[in-house]
C-alpha cells in the first residue's frame, strides 16, 4: 500500500461510515417529527369525526321523532276528512231527497206560469220552476 498505513484506511472507512450513520438519523428524525405531527393530527380528525357522527345520530333521532309525530298528525288529519266526506255525501243525499219532495209538493199543488207568488216579484217562482225541473244528480261517497 502506498504509504499509507492500514489503520488509518479503516479510520478513514469507519469515519465515512458513521457520517452516514449521522445523516441518515437526521432524516429519520425529520421523518419521524413529522409522523408525530401527522398522528396529532390524524387524532384530532377522528376525535372531530366522532363529534360529527354523534351529532348526526341525534339529528336523526329528530328526524325520526318528526316524522312519527308528522304521520300520526297525518293520519288523524284523513282520518277526519273521510269522516267530512262521508258526512258531506249524507247531506248531499239528504238535500237531493229534499229536493224530490219539494219538486213532488209543487208538481202535485199545480203551481204554474200564470200564477206568480203572492207580494214576489216573480224570482220566487222562478226558483220554484228550476227546483221542479232539476234532476237529482249522482253523489260520489
Amino acid at each position: 500500500m502506498n504509504g499509507l498505513p492500514l489503520g488509518i484506511l479503516i479510520e478513514a472507512g469507519v469515519a465515512v461510515l458513521l457520517a452516514t450513520t449521522i445523516g441518515y438519523c437526521m432524516i429519520l428524525n425529520v421523518r419521524l417529527s413529522r409522523l408525530r405531527t401527522d398522528r396529532e393530527q390524524l387524532q384530532k380528525m377522528v376525535t372531530d369525526l366522532v363529534g360529527a357522527t354523534d351529532l348526526a345520530k341525534q339529528a336523526i333521532s329528530g328526524l325520526r321523532e318528526a316524522a312519527e309525530e308528522c304521520d300520526l298528525t297525518l293520519s288523524a288529519r284523513l282520518d277526519a276528512a273521510e269522516r267530512f266526506t262521508v258526512d258531506l255525501a249524507h247531506h248531499v243525499n239528504a238535500g237531493h231527497a229534499v229536493m224530490e219532495r219539494i219538486s213532488k209538493i209543487t208538481r202535485a199543488a199545480g203551481v204554474t206560469n200564470e200564477t206568480p207568488p203572492e207580494g214576489g216579484d216573480g224570482r220566487a217562482r222562478d226558483a220554484l220552476e228550476r227546483l221542479s225541473s232539476m234532476k237529482p244528480r249522482g253523489v260520489a261517497a
